[in-house]
């Protein structure tokens, strides 16, 4: 008789259904049921309908803003869930968070800053979350030291390379990040992806200043005439970074210009951008669905990688206790 308390449950809450399934069909389960209730005065209800006692419990959600719940909302919901998971007598619960939001906010940048993710992290602490589970954190350092539980970080550099190995082939290739703060990741990725191709390749930087909503610097340190360039990124949110990026690397004679990121938040004026004729593709997971912009611009000009995959070999490797570097290939 199969030991019931060992098995995994999973949840997956509102808009991350679909990504809360696909994760599932990985793993070869289903679902658990839970009822998400909203009342009148819009408040609200989460339980599960199903026993959880003593089982490692996995709940999915991605803290993205859409027509129908805030970002607020959202984090609210999954906090709430989280509570009642261990007044259940959950054995242990694990939030499982692909877009986590507040992350921008991860220090004081003037006076009376807020340090909003610290905050957060408290508020899933206050909840009883036993350890969380995200990938490409805005700053890696900064999510680590917010949460006092256990902290999973993943990457999607490699789901990239995979695309890129394939799209680029033998054409002289030079990995950009868009900005000083993204060096780190920006070279990560690259010797992943020179992994992939079999070949060394050279790393970019675009000059990047923000000053009071402000940005300006227009140097480009890169050598990309007559190459293609892959911009790589955690997040496109208003798109003007990666806009900047890309007009560099054109004025400069960029033969192709790829965008790469995590997370296509895609809000304000994204859509001109991806459409801009002289950005070849504009690459993202699926850990936030592209739904704010026109289907027929996805289609045409935005490819989105699976990220289910990855976020189910590291679930399967926190319940057996194996090792998340070894589910990134570290």
């Amino acid at each position: 008789m199969r030991d019931r308390k060992r098995e995994i449950s999973l949840f997956a809450l509102g808009g991350s259904r679909e990504f809360g399934a696909r994760i599932a069909g990985h793993l070869g389960i289903a679902l658990d049921d839970h009822e998400d209730r909203t009342f009148k005065d819009g408040e609200h209800k989460a339980r599960p309908l199903v026993s959880v006692r003593g089982r490692d419990v996995f709940v999915v959600q991605s803290l993205y803003g859409d027509a129908d719940e805030t970002v607020n909302d959202k984090l609210c919901k999954l906090l709430f869930l989280i509570g009642a998971l261990r007044d259940a007598s959950a054995g242990r619960v694990t939030a499982v968070v692909p877009y986590l939001a507040y992350a921008r906010k991860d220090r004081k940048t003037q006076a009376r800053d807020p340090v909003t993710t610290r905050y957060v992290a408290a508020l899933f602490e206050a909840v009883g979350v036993d350890r969380i589970l995200s990938i490409d954190m805005h700053d890696l350092a900064a999510f680590q030291n917010a949460f006092r539980c256990p902290s999973d970080h993943l990457e999607a550099g490699p789901l990239f390379a995979r695309h890129f190995a394939k799209v680029l082939g033998d054409e002289p290739v030079v990995v950009l990040s868009p900005d000083g703060g993204g060096m780190k990741r920006a070279d990560a990725f690259r010797e992943t992806l020179a992994r992939a191709l079999g070949r060394d390749l050279e790393l970019g930087l675009m000059e990047k200043k923000r000053a009071q909503g402000r940005v300006t610097g227009d140097t480009l340190f890169a050598r990309v005439q007559n190459r293609a360039v892959v911009i790589i990124d955690d997040l496109i949110s208003t798109g003007t970074t990666m806009d900047r990026a890309v007009r560099a690397c054109l004025d400069q004679g960029a033969a192709r210009v790829f965008a790469a990121a995590t997370h296509g938040l895609f809000v304000g004026d994204a859509d001109q951008v991806v459409a801009a004729p002289g950005l070849s593709k504009t690459v993202v997971t699926d850990t936030v669905p592209p739904f704010r912009l026109d289907p027929k611009l996805v289609r045409q000009k935005v490819v989105v990688l699976s990220a289910a995959a990855l976020f189910a070999d590291a679930i399967k490797a926190i319940h057996e206790g194996g090792s998340i570097a070894a589910v990134q290939g570290g």
